[in-house]
This record gives structure tokens, C-alpha cells and sequence, in this order.
């Protein structure tokens, strides 16, 4: 590595490749300062160098050079008390994707920036960073199945989000320890209010086509050997549409939390379902179409009471039947997925006039949510009676 020495040994110049852009440095108020002069002359870089450091000596002498913990500080503190104080609250998948956003983006950004040089100014020059194309995307990606370099693309807006929640998680992590004073304000300043979009559900004649699809993929699916995956996932379809469960919630469902009854309201048999979830425990009230393709799993499985309802979730085989039928897009262009089938039973129950309070404490979701993401967007709630009110003419 080539190092030469200036200002009386006090800066030192050096580039880690020949022909690279020097980097200069010096110890300065008890830490080790760095900063790359982005020139490849080395008589430019002199320039720039001295001028960083002799602006560095100014800033010392008013005052207002930063010292104390960096970003990485606070980084790794948040860590260790962040795994520990929610463990058995935050699945390790959830815990792990901290991790690997500040691993990735954010201490390659932020680590050595002292916490006290952090302004809101900073959080968008993080954004603008994450949405620029680096200088040598070509040459350092390339697609080797395509044999071709890999097109950059931008990343999406939520994921921009969660890095940002991630940053200002560790800053408050920084706060609580007394490393800084206050929290600045990492809200985006140039976003609008956000559209509001129906989730992807299915219409009454799209779920009668794909419920009958899965019937007959029951009845005769492709493979022999996958009859019971078939017949499973015909009868998964059914209860979740039936029942307005999550699929997080379905897939820890066991026998012993679901018991078939004779609702005393309805005089319908349904099932009472014990709910365990992103929620905690909670109860649901089945439609009475859930009854018989829970009869069909006792039958088929003769299952022990811990044994779980579904252990798989039958992913690939339900995509395959979506795209063979042409549904597994909404006119908005969506993917419809297993999710698709809880906003189903919500709208359904809605176009069907049920108590929107009833049917949010049913799938245990709140009114607010409701009104947002699907009474919204359903015709049938608008009473025209209420809205087309006229004065009588005199």
C-alpha cells in the first residue's frame, strides 16, 4: 500500500490499488479520522486532504467535533438486548432480519458515523443511496445461468421502510443509554398519503371456480401418490374460506383446539375454533360450511388431539390450481395467495350485511381495519337510502 506523509507527518495519504483514489487520515482529538479524497492525483489529493484536515482543527477548536459512540456502538448493543429481551416474542426469522439489515446496508452506510452527526438529513441521504444504482453494479453481478450482467433494480418501498425502522430502533437504543439526546426524524419527507387498495380476495363466482377445481384436483389429481395432499388442500380451501383464518394461524392449529357445536343463535352446527396467533390466543365462530370438510379430515386422518390440522401448506400444489384456472391474479394484477382467502370470507360476510364489529371480533382484526382494506372498496355497504337524503319542496 502506497503512504506519503504531510502537513508534518500529521496527515497521511495512501490508495489501497495503484490507480485507485487516495484516502487520507490522522489521529485528531483522541480518534483515528478517515476520509477518501476521491482523487486520483496525487498532488489533488494533497489539496483536499489538507483542507479536510485544517477544517477538522477548526471544528476541534469550536467545539463541535464529533466524538463518543458510532452508529456500530449502538449496533451492537441493540443486538445483544434485542434478541434477549424478546425472545419467545419474536420468532428468530424476524430477530434475524434485523441482523442481516444492518449487516448489509446499514453499517456499510452509517458505522463509523458518530451518533451525534445523525440528523434527519443523514436518513435521506440514506434513502437516496439505497435508490441509486452503484457505479459498478456490471461489473460486480453478473447472471451466470443467463450469461449476461444483472440488471439493477431498485428496492421496493417497504423494504426501504424496515431498513429505516431498523436504524431508528438502534438510534433509540442509543438514546436509552444516554448516547444522545433525542431521536431525529427518519419519516420520509416527499411521501404522499398512500392509495387505498383492496387486498387480493376472490369474487363469489371465482371462489365457486376454484373450490371446484380443487374438487375435482381431489378426485383425480395428477399423481396418484398426491391423492391426500389433493384431497387436503381441498378441504384446507373450504375451512379458510369458511372461517376467515390466517394461514399463520391454520398452520398451528391442532384437533384438540377445534370442537363442532350446535350454535344456539343460528340453530346451525359450526365449529368453535380456538385460535392461536400473531395475535395470541383468540376464538372463532366457523360458517357452517366448515363442519363438513372437518368431518372429511376426521375420517381421512383419524388424528390424535395434539396432531396438527395442517403441517403442510400445500403452497405449490394451491399456486399450480390458481394459475391453471387463471385466478391467480385479481384486475389490479395482485397475486392472490392462501391469504386471499381470509379477505374472501371478510367480504363475503360484509356483502351478506353481518355486523362489521361481529365480524372483526370474529377474525380478531379491528373495525379501523375493516373500513380501511375492505368495506371501502364493497358497494353493498353504502346504504343509498342514507346518502340520497333531499330536502322537501315547499
Amino acid at each position: 500500500m502506497e503512504i506519503h506523509r504531510i502537513l508534518g507527518d500529521k496527515v497521511r495519504l495512501y490508495r489501497r490499488i495503484e490507480g485507485g483514489a487516495w484516502h487520507a487520515s490522522t489521529y485528531l482529538a483522541g480518534k483515528e479520522r478517515r476520509k477518501s479524497t476521491k482523487q486520483k492525483s496525487l498532488s489533488a489529493a494533497k489539496e483536499v486532504a489538507e483542507d479536510w484536515y485544517l477544517e477538522l482543527r477548526n471544528k476541534k477548536r469550536h467545539g463541535e467535533l464529533a466524538s463518543g459512540k458510532t452508529f456500530r456502538d449502538a449496533a451492537k448493543k441493540f443486538e445483544i438486548e434485542y434478541e434477549v429481551i424478546t425472545n419467545g416474542r419474536r420468532s428468530p426469522k424476524w430477530v434475524q432480519g434485523h441482523k442481516d439489515r444492518l449487516r448489509l446496508h446499514l453499517l456499510p452506510f452509517l458505522g463509523s458515523k458518530p451518533l451525534k452527526e445523525i440528523t434527519s438529513g443523514v436518513g435521506q441521504e440514506y434513502r437516496v443511496h439505497r435508490m441509486t444504482k452503484p457505479k459498478n453494479w456490471d461489473d460486480d453481478h453478473f447472471d451466470y445461468d443467463k450469461l449476461e450482467p444483472k440488471p439493477w433494480k431498485h428496492p421496493a418501498r417497504n423494504t426501504i421502510h424496515n431498513e429505516i425502522v431498523t436504524m431508528s430502533m438502534v438510534l433509540k437504543t442509543a438514546q436509552r443509554h444516554g448516547w444522545i439526546d433525542f431521536i431525529p426524524d427518519l419519516s420520509d419527507p416527499y411521501r404522499r398519503q398512500s392509495k387505498v387498495e383492496h387486498r387480493p380476495w376472490f369474487t363469489q363466482k371465482e371462489y365457486k371456480q376454484f373450490y371446484e377445481a380443487t374438487r375435482r384436483n381431489a378426485a383425480n389429481p395428477k399423481n396418484p401418490r398426491y391423492k391426500w395432499y389433493a384431497e387436503q388442500l381441498h378441504d384446507y380451501v373450504l375451512i379458510m374460506a369458511n372461517t376467515g383464518l390466517r394461514p399463520d394461524e391454520a398452520k398451528r392449529l391442532e384437533y384438540r383446539d377445534i370442537e363442532i357445536v350446535d350454535d344456539e343463535a343460528t340453530g346451525e352446527t359450526i365449529l368453535e375454533i380456538e385460535v392461536r396467533g400473531k395475535r395470541g390466543i383468540g376464538f372463532c365462530k366457523s360458517m357452517p360450511g366448515a363442519v363438513r370438510p372437518y368431518e372429511r379430515m376426521l375420517d381421512r386422518n383419524n388424528p390424535e388431539q395434539t396432531d396438527r390440522l395442517f403441517p403442510s401448506d400445500f403452497k405449490k400444489m394451491l399456486n399450480g390450481i390458481l394459475h391453471a384456472e387463471k385466478l391467480k391474479f385479481d384486475r389490479s394484477g395482485k397475486a392472490r395467495t392462501a391469504y386471499s382467502l381470509r379477505h374472501s370470507y371478510i367480504c363475503f360476510r360484509l356483502l351478506e350485511g353481518a355486523d362489521i364489529y361481529q365480524v372483526a371480533k370474529n377474525c380478531r382484526t379491528s373495525v379501523e381495519m375493516i373500513e380501511k382494506h375492505y368495506a371501502a372498496h364493497l358497494k353493498d355497504m353504502i346504504d343509498a337510502s342514507l346518502v340520497n337524503v333531499r330536502k322537501k319542496k315547499i
